[in-house]
């Protein structure tokens, strides 16, 4: 997909280094915008390897998400990418399908506010073990409604960043709201992402949110239109110790050679530089650096999208098998380590 890798491009060719809490280095970019029109086909990248266990781990997460649990018991046997900020029960002190199905609703509230009372239809009131009440707001089913009974509203806003949890989170969302917004009769999905790690999650990001819309669209019997996504801090991670540090010197002399770039093949000759000139990854520190191997998607051409099927359910009832990957045919697979 094209737009991925201009995306690639821009954070590298134009961004600036900067270190992060991770220890892992990183080239970052301001406010990267591209819309996808998903009736040309399911954006999942074909410059590299997406299909089995990877395709597997999404699918997964995405039903995770409509889920709205708050631990990875079921996650964690199809996927190990939560662990690392699970605590020892498998609970995530943020998770997004909570907030997108279990939105917390505060109790009265500061004078002059307007809050739903109990009897709405969104509304659940819960009690822990101690006889606490909760009350929650099921933003997707919102939206489900929103596009039965008001299709051209302009408020279909699902959030799942709570300011006060954020605050405090190990792992607040990065991308923390999405916007349905019907226009023609076709269902139109944008994405706004506060943290995009290019190499690993925004490719996943991409396909997943293009899943949803599908899936919302088929459900509320709408064709499907676009795919928005703005993530505000891109950024490609770039190594640690004295090879993250190279780049605080050598990014204008890399960014200089890929504008000198005329073919995607000559993306192979900045990679090759790029090698032969940064200091080697410390050992078992292989892998941080994720720009020679972006470098390589951007010298291959993306070959053409496939599509998927998904049963004709309601939301709550597919399971991964109910979402089928068809003509999928990618480059070969690319390794990149992940910065926690």
């Amino acid at each position: 997909m094209q737009q991925y890798l201009d995306v690639v491009r821009d954070t590298i060719g134009s961004g600036a280094y900067k270190p992060n809490r991770t220890g892992v280095d990183t080239v970052a970019s301001f406010s990267q915008q591209y819309t996808v029109d998903l009736s040309e086909g399911f954006p999942l990248l074909t410059t590299k390897q997406l299909d089995g266990y990877r395709w597997n781990s999404l699918i997964h997460e995405v039903l995770w998400y409509l889920s709205g649990e708050e631990h990875i018991r079921s996650l964690r046997e199809e996927t190990k990418i939560w662990d690392a900020w699970a605590d020892a029960e498998g609970r995530l002190d943020t998770a997004y399908g909570r907030f997108w199905r279990r939105f917390p609703v505060p109790e009265g509230g500061l004078e002059g506010e307007a809050w739903p009372e109990d009897a709405n239809r969104w509304v659940t009131v819960e009690e822990d073990a101690e006889g606490d009440r909760h009350r929650t707001f099921d933003q997707i089913q919102y939206v489900l409604d929103t596009l039965a009974e008001n299709p051209h509203s302009r408020r279909m806003v699902v959030n799942a960043w709570h300011p006060a949890n954020a605050a405090v989170s190990t792992l607040p969302p990065c991308h923390y709201t999405f916007v349905i917004d019907v226009i023609d009769d076709e269902l139109n999905l944008h994405l706004t992402q506060r943290s995009g790690d290019v190499a690993l999650g925004v490719p996943f990001n991409i396909a997943a949110y293009a899943l949803l819309a599908k899936a919302i669209a088929q459900q509320t019997g709408f064709e499907v239109g676009e795919f928005g996504h703005t993530i505000v801090d891109s950024h490609v991670y770039c190594g640690t110790g004295e090879r993250g540090d190279w780049y605080a010197d050598g990014l204008d002399e890399l960014q200089a050679r890929m504008a000198d770039v005329d073919s995607k093949e000559e993306y192979r000759d900045v990679k090759a530089w790029l090698e032969e000139t940064a200091p080697a990854e410390a050992e078992g520190e292989e892998g941080y650096d994720h720009v020679p191997n972006l470098l390589e998607q951007l010298a291959r051409e993306p070959r053409e999208r496939p599509t998927i099927d998904i049963a004709d359910k309601p939301l709550d009832e597919l399971t991964a098998e109910d979402v089928q990957l068809r003509d999928y045919e990618s480059a070969e697979g690319l390794s990149f380590a992940v910065a926690e």
